[in-house]
């Protein structure tokens, strides 16, 4: 076959390391493909010409995106911009140009995907986006592939390694969350503006696509109910890890009789289950389904090359599938376009069922626990363990903390109003959700 030409939008830390990963594996990767792959074209913005990266010194370099999706020459378009805009736009364009697409922006996927892949399917090319979730993990086609056999029952990920680095720094060593978060942000794991790693919106990305191969539904990211770790403290930490917890910032989806549950917040997973010791900056998905049982996915979410890695795949596969047979290839989200289902609604997070972490400061006098729980008694909510510390001297109130049985979001909402409410209860309560991961 002739070699496969393809044009790089993006030269910063992941294209830098695409172009790394094609030309180093080019001989291993020529093989697996059955035809060599040269990237001849790369945009980028304040590239010097004399300090190019590995692997483009041959390549057609420019400032303009656009030259290189509108370039007759190139087969594969690789897009390593981020964000929705121009990303969004140049994408299309290279669809209406009749090229295949690989992309590693989980924002455009999750926000657009459904007008991307649509282009692509009725211009029969392909759009691949293994690096999109989970970086070098590829939990994409493991859920869209190897997992094909299965009705999957529910998906729970630490899908984001700035989160996962700051709680992890937090349990070890006892430090605060503003402090942790300065070190990953000198240390160039968060953003300057971390808003999109420590609220929950970079796992809310990933984590509907996730739901969407896995269930068969339209990407709905504006669904997704999404909590952040900014409110976490060394004493909720310390807490779990009392009760036999550690807290991370999960992505849940679950298929439910009523819909599908698609939730990013912060979770207490008993310390004994796998994905409760995935520490630091990795990531780790565990899928359930119903012929395999639980399958556990582990690796790096980010990084150079654990990025290229996915990105490089995804240009294999695509160079492979030049020839065949559009009607004939894996569907972008995994079930037939035609078959995709209109029926599974995402539930509202006030119909989700999970347990509870309850923290809070009450006056530490007699009858107040009684109080708490005769509200918790009326609500129908079941406690499952308790704990009391003993006030700081000349400290009028003492922390409580309960854990709770499972019960409906609608109904902890409205007992915690009540709670909050008590003249003994000072402050709001501190909630944090409980996910046993049962297999």
């Amino acid at each position: 076959m002739n070699p496969v030409n393809v044009g790089l939008l993006g030269l910063g830390t992941v294209g830098g390391g695409t172009a790394l990963v094609l030309s180093r594996n080019a001989d291993e990767i020529s093989r697996r493909a059955g035809s060599a792959i040269h990237v001849t074209h790369a945009a980028g913005l304040g590239i010097d010409p004399a300090n190019l990266p590995a692997g483009t010194e041959n390549a057609k370099i420019t400032a303009d995106a656009w030259e290189v999706v509108n370039d007759p020459d190139v087969a594969i378009v690789v897009e390593l911009i981020g964000g929705y805009s121009p990303a969004r736009e140049l994408v299309l364009k290279a669809i209406e140009n009749g090229k295949h697409v690989v992309t590693a922006n989980k924002a455009l996927i999750a926000k657009h995907g459904n007008e991307i892949f649509a282009a692509a399917q009725a211009k029969g090319v392909m759009v691949a986006f293994e690096a999109a979730v989970a970086g070098g993990i590829p939990i994409i086609k493991a859920v869209r592939e190897g997992l094909a056999a299965n009705r999957i029952e529910w998906i729970a990920g630490i899908i984001n390694g700035t989160g996962n680095f700051i709680l992890t720094e937090m349990r070890d060593k006892g430090r605060d969350f503003a402090d942790v978060l300065a070190e990953a942000q000198a240390l160039g794991y968060a953003e300057a503006d971390p808003t999109f790693d420590v609220e929950g919106i970079d796992a809310a990305h990933k984590l509907t696509i996730l739901a969407s191969i896995a269930f068969g539904i339209e990407l709905q990211f504006d669904a997704c109910f999404t909590e952040g770790i900014s409110k976490i403290t060394r004493e909720d930490v310390n807490y779990a890890e009392e009760l036999g917890y550690r807290i991370k910032h999960l992505g849940v989806t679950r298929r439910t009789g009523n819909g599908i549950e698609l939730r990013v917040h912060p979770t207490l997973i008993p310390h004994r289950r796998l994905i409760a010791n995935v520490d630091g900056v990795m990531n780790a998905v565990l899928v359930k389904g119903d012929a395999v049982g639980p399958t556990l996915y582990y690796g790096a979410g980010a990084g150079a090359e654990p990025t290229a890695s996915a990105v490089v795949a995804d240009i294999i596969d695509v160079a492979r599938t030049l020839t065949t047979d559009p009607n004939n290839r894996v569907p972008h989200l995994a079930f037939q376009p035609d078959a995709m289902s209109q029926d599974l609604s995402i539930l509202p997070m006030e119909e989700v069922t999970t347990a509870y972490y309850l923290r809070m400061s009450a006056a530490d006098k007699p009858g107040v626990l009684a109080d708490i729980t005769r509200i918790l008694g009326d609500a129908q909510i079941s406690i499952e363990a308790f704990i009391q510390k003993e006030s700081p001297v000349d400290v009028p109130d003492v922390p409580l903390v309960i854990l709770t049985h499972k019960v409906r979001e609608a109904q902890m909402n409205d007992a915690i109003a009540k709670i909050e409410a008590l003249s003994t209860i000072n402050g709001s309560i501190t909630r944090l959700r409980v996910e046993h991961l049962d297999a």
